[in-house]
């Protein structure tokens, strides 16, 4: 039995490829989730206050929501619904439950099985050479952490993760805690995903967030999605794209796969456009291979800059270019020695596609940029991005309306947990608001990123592992690798709302503190608290739940953090830990006084619909040591693959959010019943000697070390030659610790060389 990924399959069957995204057929499944695993009353309750003013925000992708309308009956997606479902289960997690499942036999269940037992009701420890969690108090579970804290030689010993989830009220008091603790050992989601995005953008244009609001891909004459599955990751963009074409808009694709989502939507608000059978959204879609988006990205920029050199002035910007960007001349230097043959062939785009593509860019004046973690987990990720400013540069699309670079973020507050200070780097101005305001000396070295903290595990240089929510696990590259350094810590916390894979991994001390969901009520002595989240689009909300919690033993993220600190630091602290969460208000206050920002925080999150935090790009006010927005010349990356070798990228599935498995069907690809799945190009499944559904084990080589990941089923797939995709965590093993990023020590999850042998 392996306990990282249970190695069995299910009864797969493949299906017609979805033509549309969303429509009434997602409206129906969402009320199935919601039915099946919820009292309908309470489901259909918190729907009709997901995602509105003054409700609580989906604790899914952190997608925008209207600034103004937004629809009474479903402002939200199926997998928002999804979502809810899975929060609100009516199922529970009782200490009888973990009395009747040993870690073996939690070990036995998929990530699936796991996440839908239901909801977790106590506080869990499981002692040392113990197989069954056992229940503690709270007060006893904060004694334990705290011993273990305050037993370690060094504070840089402990590391503190932080998932997407969390509130800015919570990651704040977070940050709070472990600086005071002594250690930026602040590690999180953010260094997985969009790590790259911030380098990229904060060198090239200065800021490390995306420049548009939904009315820029509203008003937009072009948007290019690249690198991104908004049917199944972001589902309400469609929305935007939609709008968009409505609007005279128009999109140009840009993935190894041909995603439904990005084909065809239905709006399931719109009658009409049900009875219309939807809105084709791409105009023209390029299906570059795996890590070549910047070969097809330069080709464009090529043809565009020929066609400059004959006209000057009537293809590039040439007033925005003169008064706010430097490097344009090195760049264009650059881009007179480009090989175009080279870039196209690398690309693997038809010459006729890419020209296409350069003529509509050509003829439009605001341009779009959307992306997502196609780009940001590679090896070249932040070169990557460099090249897609430069093609907005170009085109002087950022800084008006229409027009911009729009990251899409993934967990619903990942950007605000960053915003208030959760990361490894202390920024200067940040340490000395903390000193000034709360009285002590905060650490100054860097702390550990997720793979440094992987690393430090394993080398037994960390030796206690907290996490504010969020699967490490399965989230993390390199499972085997991951799962020793786990193991190896004295003590593993994970404060959770249902079980996952990162509880059967791990210390030889574990505890389980239940928390709070986002749809679920906070009351406090004071009375009910509400939290606030910052979206992709850099607008902050408040966040209220409306039901009751799934037991009267949980507590919320800020009470849990805030009883840790205070049996931590003890005498030590010179903050009011019970204070500070007997009203969130106070939280808040303290974010005003510390973060740039959220001036009069408490009286503007009160405003229905939030509001928007300070974005200079936006009016063209760049913050980089020259006030410019910055040309980067970046070299082409080679990819060579041995005869026998693939470039597997991992994806998630329909039936997915990040770690969290919702079910075992990816509809718009017509897989269903099973996840341990290679999609493969045809072509190459007939050089290999394959068929449809053959049994496969994956490795990959890298620098000197073979990973496994064993007994997976092969599927006939639209994909580039010599690629293939696979969904996570199922292929997280192959994900190589040793490789990522250059400049934001990202994960390489995207384009992992593999090979595949046929099993008898």
């Amino acid at each position: 039995m392996n306990e990282l990924t249970p190695e069995r399959l299910h009864d797969l069957e493949l299906r017609e490829r979805s033509e549309h995204a969303a429509g009434l057929k997602a409206v129906k499944i969402s009320l199935q989730h919601v039915e099946e695993y919820m009292h309908f009353g309470e489901g259909m309750k918190a729907l009709l206050k997901l995602n509105q003013k003054g409700g609580f925000d989906c604790p899914g992708c952190a997608w925008p929501d209207p600034d103004g309308f937004r629809s009474p009956v479903a402002e939200y997606c199926e997998n928002g619904a999804k979502a809810i479902a899975e929060e609100a289960t009516n199922r529970r997690v009782s200490p009888e439950w973990f009395s009747k499942h040993s870690i073996g036999d939690m070990g036995a269940m998929t990530d699936f099985e796991l996440g839908k037992s239901g909801r977790i009701t106590h506080p869990m420890y499981l002692a040392p050479g113990a197989a069954h969690y056992t229940a503690v108090s709270w007060d006893e579970a904060f004694g334990i952490v705290a011993e273990e804290l305050n037993g370690l030689d060094s504070p840089d010993e402990a590391i503190f993760y932080t998932s997407g989830r969390a509130s800015n009220e919570a990651a704040f008091l977070y940050q709070l805690f472990v600086r005071q603790y002594g250690t930026n050992n602040l590690p999180d989601c953010s260094n997985m995903c969009h790590e790259s995005t911030g380098t990229a953008l904060s060198e090239t244009i200065g800021i490390g967030k995306g420049t548009t609001t939904l009315q820029d891909l509203h008003e937009a004459d072009l948007i290019i999605v690249i690198g991104q599955n908004p049917g199944t990751n972001h589902p309400r963009q469609l929305s935007a794209f939609k709008t968009c074409k409505e609007n005279g808009g128009r999109i140009i694709s840009i993935n190894p796969l041909p995603e439904t989502g990005l084909m065809k939507f239905i709006d399931p608000q719109s009658p009409l456009n049900i009875l219309q059978r939807g809105t084709s959204l791409t105009d023209l879609f390029l299906q570059v291979k795996i890590n070549e988006d910047m070969s097809l990205v330069r080709a464009i920029c090529k043809i565009l800059w020929e066609e400059e050199k004959k006209a000057p002035g009537t293809v590039f910007d040439q007033e925005f270019i003169e008064q706010h960007t430097s490097g344009y001349a090195t760049w264009t230097k650059m881009l007179e020695a480009t090989d175009l043959e080279e870039c196209l062939a690398g690309s693997g785009v038809d010459r006729e596609l890419v020209e296409e593509a350069a003529g509509l860019i050509h003829g439009s004046q605001k341009i779009v940029l959307c992306y997502a973690m196609g780009l940001t987990q590679h090896e070249n990720s932040v070169d990557v991005i460099k090249e897609m400013v430069n093609l907005l540069l170009l085109k002087g699309s950022i800084g008006k309306p229409g027009a911009g670079i729009c990251p899409v973020r993934g967990h619903s507050n990942v950007q605000g947990d960053r915003t208030v200070g959760v990361w490894e780097k202390l920024k200067p101005e940040l340490r000395d608001a903390l000193r000034a305001n709360f009285n002590f000396e905060p650490p100054k070295e860097d702390g550990f990123d997720v793979v440094n903290s992987i690393k430090a595990m394993s080398e037994g240089r960390a030796k206690v592992f907290f996490a504010l929510g969020g699967n490490f696990i399965s989230a993390t590259p390199d499972t085997s690798y991951t799962a020793k350094g786990l193991r190896q810590c004295n003590l593993t916390v994970h404060i959770s709302t249902k079980p996952n894979r990162s509880h059967v991994v791990h210390g030889k001390k574990a505890l389980i503190l239940p928390c709070l969901g986002r749809t679920e009520k906070d009351l406090r002595a004071t009375g009910e608290q509400f939290v606030s989240c910052e979206n992709s689009m850099g607008v902050v909300q408040m966040s209220k739940g409306i039901l009751d919690p799934a037991s009267p033993e949980l507590r919320s993220e800020c009470a849990i953090i805030a009883g840790v600190a205070k049996a931590t630091l003890g005498e030590r602290t010179t903050v009011d830990w019970p204070e500070m969460v007997r009203n969130y208000d106070n939280v808040r206050d303290a974010i005003a006084a510390c973060v740039p920002g959220f001036e009069r925080y408490n009286e503007r999150v009160r405003e229905p619909g939030g509001f928007y935090l300070p974005n200079g790009p936006r009016n063209r006010r760049f913050g980089t040591d020259d006030g410019k927005a910055h040309f980067s010349v970046t070299p082409l990356s080679v990819h060579e693959l041995e005869p026998d070798e693939y470039l597997m990228m991992t994806v998630r599935s329909h039936d997915q959010y990040n770690t969290t498995i919702y079910g075992m069907h990816d509809r718009y690809r017509g897989i269903h019943n099973e996840r341990r799945v290679v999609m493969m190009n045809e072509k190459d499944m007939t050089a290999a000697g394959l068929s449809s559904g053959d049994k496969v084990d994956l490795t990959s080589e890298y620098d000197g070390e073979v990973r496994h990941a064993r007994l997976f089923q092969v599927v006939p797939y639209p994909i580039p030659a010599g690629n293939i995709a696979t969904y996570f965590p199922e292929a997280n093993p192959l994900v190589p610790i040793t490789r990522t990023a250059r400049g934001s020590n990202t994960p390489i999850s995207k384009s992992v060389r593999v090979r595949m042998d046929k099993r008898e």
